[in-house]
């Protein structure tokens, strides 16, 4: 199916010259003269190869069709990640390459997308916001309360993550998948 350059998103797959790929990054370019671009970082899902495209945001791109569905993952040894299908418990094996940087992500009982192409998958998509603890920080400073800035901390899966001061060690919070970015203190 065709569409616009612009509407390409991280996880799609698109169909280029026979070959599937697999979008790593898009970013659409507005200049303030001349013709707006989307900038797309691709992976190669025949060999692993990294391409890079520019389109103009109204250029007709064709994605490709993929089995996408709900998975949960299991665990993780040599093999892969092994995920299962909650409905007819199939388990399918993710391989690192394929996961890419989701592996920070991952808990085990999450829910992810896992984008398949004739049985092989292709593509994950995780949650946009989950919940991690913070395994490291700074300790809290009184008086800091005022002030805008946010100080580095470490979750317990290993992501690095900007959090605001009051955010201590064995803190639950909420994080944008997308950016990093930290949304909330958890609710739970």
């Amino acid at each position: 199916m065709k569409v616009i350059a612009s509407s390409l998103r991280k996880g799609n797959v698109v169909e280029m010259d026979g070959k599937l790929y697999v979008v790593l990054l898009a970013e659409t370019y507005r200049p303030g003269k001349g013709t707006p671009t989307t900038s797309v970082d691709m992976r190669r899902i025949s060999d692993g190869v990294k391409v890079s495209e520019r389109w103009k945001t109204t250029d007709q791109v064709e994605k490709a069709t993929v089995d996408e569905r709900d998975y949960d993952f299991l665990y993780e040894d040599g093999e892969g990640f092994h995920f299962m299908q909650p409905e007819s418990y199939d388990q399918v094996v993710v391989t690192e390459d394929v996961m890419g940087a989701n592996k920070a992500y991952l808990q085990e009982g999450m829910r992810c997308y896992v984008k398949t192409f004739d049985g092989a998958p292709i593509a994950i998509e995780v949650p946009q916001k989950i919940t991690v603890e913070i395994a490291e920080t700074e300790p809290v400073v009184k008086g800091q309360t005022a002030s805008s800035s946010y100080k580095p901390a470490m979750t317990n899966t290993g992501l690095r993550v900007m959090v605001p001061p009051h955010i201590g060690a064995g803190t639950r919070i909420v994080i944008n998948t997308d950016d990093d970015s930290y949304v909330e203190r958890a609710k739970d």
